[in-house]
Parts: C-alpha cells; structure tokens; sequence
C-alpha cells in the first residue's frame, strides 16, 4: 500500500527550491516568489513549538522576502488543527490540488515521431516552456536555475507539430516512480491530443529508466487534465490545499 507520506516527499524533491530551511519539523522553501510549490511552509513533522510562534515566525521571514507567507496543508500536516488555526488568522483557502498515482507496467509506447527529449536541461526546453506558461524573464531564469540544482534523474520532452512545439513537460524519477511536471499545451493546439502524447512520452521514458509508477499533482477542478490522467490509470491518492495572507 502506498505512503501518501513518502510521495509528498518525493514529490517535493522533484520540484525543488531554490533554498530549503528546515524549522521544528516544517519545511519552508524559497525560490524568488516564483510558484507556491516552491516558496511555501511545508508542515510534513511533528515539532516542539507553539503554533502560533511558529506561524509568526514563517511570515516573518517571507515577509523580509516581499511574499506572502503561504502554508501547504496536506492531511498530514502537523500539529493536527494547524488549517483552521490558519482559517483564524485570515489565510484564505487557494488551489486545491489532487495527488494521483497509477502503475506503469502496463504502460503502450508512443507512437509519434515528432518528438524532442533530453535528460538534461536544454535551452531549447526552457525556452519552449517559457512561452508556452507565459513566464517573464525572471520567473525563466529561476526556472533554469531550479531545473539545473536538481541531482534526479530527469527528462524533458517537447511534442512538435509541424516542426514547432505543440506540448512540453518533464518526468523525475526517485525510488521507483516518476513525477509529472509543468505540463502544457499550446492553447491554439488543444484539444487535438498533444497532452496525451506528450504524458505517454514522459512516462515511457520513465518505465525505460526502471520506474514502475508515475504520480502527479493537479488541481481539481481541472477538468481537463483530470479526463486525460484518468486514461492512464492515475488515482487520488491524497490532497492538499494552499493557505495564503497577503504581505
């Protein structure tokens, strides 16, 4: 039986921070602001401080950043209590995200040939993502800077239409199972099936590499990302939600 535990910390190490500080069984991530994944309070261990000291002391270091001091809730997060004690200290309730695993072993190879992958970085890649995610100059350059600190076996896929990208990714692999990450597709392209070979792409990759189970974090109510997983056997295994203040 899987641990929801043990894929909420491999999930964290496949998209990682910029700098991690460990605080009283709370992981606290920075990464210049750019996505909650990694500029976020993680509440993954039990601790011995108060909640409330604790808490003023999460938002006081994000607040010396410029950011909003964001806590990701899982059904684990510790101490038992910690989302409404944040509901009281007028954090709002933001994205709420599925976490989804399913079995590679039965996985069918893609077919379609048109299709760019690299095990490393590429500025190919990152320029095809920036576009596609609409990314500014900075948020591209953390970007790049996350994805070359990252020690895990990785790949990057572009899917192309007619010689020009249609869908890009990427898959991280750590004991046994692959992450899917920033998946899109191009707007004007949607609809037509790149998001499906570009996941059968990344995750095959995955299964090449020895992965026998790929996970991924979407949020629920995209309903569209949510049909497409469900055709690769993907299911809930846990959720998490975000609890943000204002600066």
């Amino acid at each position: 039986m899987e641990n929801p535990k043990r894929i909420e910390e491999i999930s964290l190490n496949g998209w990682p921070a910029l700098q991690t500080l460990l605080y009283d069984g709370w992981l606290l991530r920075f990464a210049d602001g750019y996505s909650k994944r990694s500029n976020s309070v993680n509440p993954l261990y039990g601790s011995a401080y108060e909640v409330d000291e604790k808490i003023a002391y999460c938002e006081s270091l994000y607040k010396e950043r410029g950011q909003a001091a964001v806590f990701k809730v899982t059904p684990f997060a510790e101490p038992a209590g910690l989302d409404a004690k944040l509901e009281e200290r007028g954090y709002a309730f933001v994205d709420h995200t599925l976490v989804k695993t399913a079995s590679l072993l039965d996985l069918e190879p893609s077919t379609y040939e048109d299709v760019v992958i690299a095990t490393e970085l590429t500025s190919y890649w990152l320029d095809t993502i920036a576009e596609l995610q609409g990314l500014n100059a900075d948020q591209k350059e953390t970007t790049r800077r996350m994805m070359e600190g990252q020690p895990l076996r990785k790949a990057f896929v572009v899917v192309r239409h007619e010689g020009a990208p249609a869908a890009c990714g990427m898959a991280v692999i750590e004991q046994g199972y692959a992450g899917l990450y920033d998946i899109v597709t191009d707007p004007k392209l949607r609809g037509r099936g790149y998001g499906e070979i570009l996941t059968r792409h990344l995750l095959g990759w995955a299964k090449e590499q020895g992965a026998e189970r790929g996970y991924l974090l979407v949020v629920k109510n995209n309903e569209a990302a949510n049909r497409l997983y469900d055709k690769f056997g993907f299911r809930q295994l846990y959720d998490y939600w975000y609890r943000v203040k204002k600066v």
